[in-house]
């Protein structure tokens, strides 16, 4: 029996890491994820695929790390010893990063680094191909200087967390360039699924639809209603992650639906999958603006559809709808709670 392919990703617990990871124990191989040490429980987004890290047959292990710790890096990568390794572990929240800029580029750009660092030295020092990818971000088009944006257009980021996600895009270019790294980006349009965190704005909006349609909240309030986004559905973005790391040769792929639509557009699909009108429960609130924003994204996928056969599989329209969906069942849950006299979850939703 052949020995399974071993993949190491960081930020497993998030909603790229939970999707990545179910894809590929799909596909047979042994999956070990870094978790960062809480003291209250993280994992819940892949609660449903782990399994005892003692058990002899189980195929998805976690270990405890940080990007932030080199020596903690290398050593699971000897450890592991991984055949692919996924970076998808960062501080990712664009408005955060002006509240947290050094954290924000410890984790995202220094981090990169590090385990790009690790990489090389495990592979110089055992022989063995590690394939390396890198989560690069739209966001660091920034104030874009053409329109769609594509693999060649210029950066010109707007935020910390922009600023940093450029440095560990250019880092992992260089790792492939100076030391022949099988190193790929894949520059990620927005993509979100029901397993966003609550406070990203997509999931922010259909939380708030499933809450005001079940009569736990009157209002969501919203920063900059104006900027656009290409969103997509992150259970088919993770698949290019994949195939972009069993291509012959590394390289990098802007990943998106080359459509694009405004938030206030997405507030419209999500209330009225509901059968509500967004205008009587959506206020502007200037608390969420950005010091600097990012006015319009829009991907032009060509080259993976050219080179890789990909294309996106769902729509803007039916990613709001299943988002709403999942929304409605967990407001549902929460009334129920309350109804029964239990003290609710809190709901997270109050960053954009």
């Amino acid at each position: 029996m052949a020995t399974p392919r071993r993949a190491l990703v960081t930020g497993i617990t998030g909603q790229d890491g939970s999707y990545l990871a179910e894809f590929l124990l799909g596909k047979g191989y042994e999956v070990h994820g870094i978790i960062r040490r809480s003291s209250s429980f993280n994992t819940g987004r892949i609660d449903g695929i782990y399994q005892d890290p003692h058990a002899k047959n189980g195929k998805l292990k976690l270990h405890y790390g940080d990007l932030c710790d080199a020596n903690n890096l290398s050593k699971l990568m000897r450890e592991v010893r991984p055949h692919e390794v996924y970076n998808l572990g960062a501080q990712s929240h664009v408005r955060v990063s002006f509240d947290m800029p050094i954290y924000t580029a410890e984790t995202v750009a220094m981090g990169a680094l590090k385990l790009l660092e690790a990489v090389r030295d495990f592979q110089q020092e055992s022989g063995q191909q590690v394939r390396y990818y890198q989560a690069s971000s739209s966001e660091q088009y920034g104030k874009v200087v053409e329109t769609p944006q594509t693999e060649t257009t210029p950066f010109y980021p707007r935020s910390p967390y922009a600023c940093a996600k450029m440095m560990a895009h250019w880092a992992t270019v260089n790792y492939r360039e100076s030391y022949g790294l099988h190193a790929s980006c894949g520059i990620l349009f927005n993509h979100e699924s029901p397993r966003r965190g609550e406070t990203f704005v997509t999931r922010k909006i259909t939380r708030a639809v499933g809450r005001i349609k079940l009569g736990l909240q009157d209002k969501i309030f919203l920063g900059n209603l104006d900027s656009k986004r290409d969103w997509g559905f992150a259970g088919d973005y993770v698949k290019m992650m994949w195939m972009m790391l069993q291509q012959e040769k590394p390289d990098d792929y802007v990943i998106a639906t080359n459509k694009t639509i405004s938030v206030k557009e997405f507030c419209e699909l999500a209330f009225s999958h509901a059968g509500l009108d967004y205008k009587d429960f959506v206020a502007f609130d200037p608390r969420y603006l950005r010091p600097a924003e990012v006015d319009l994204l829009l991907g032009d996928p060509a080259k993976a559809k050219q080179k890789l056969g990909w294309v996106p599989t769902t729509t803007v329209e039916q990613l709001a709808a299943m988002m709403v969906d999942n929304d409605l069942e967990l407001a549902k849950r929460e009334k129920t709670l309350r109804d029964a006299g239990h003290e609710m979850p809190e709901f997270a939703g109050h960053d954009q």
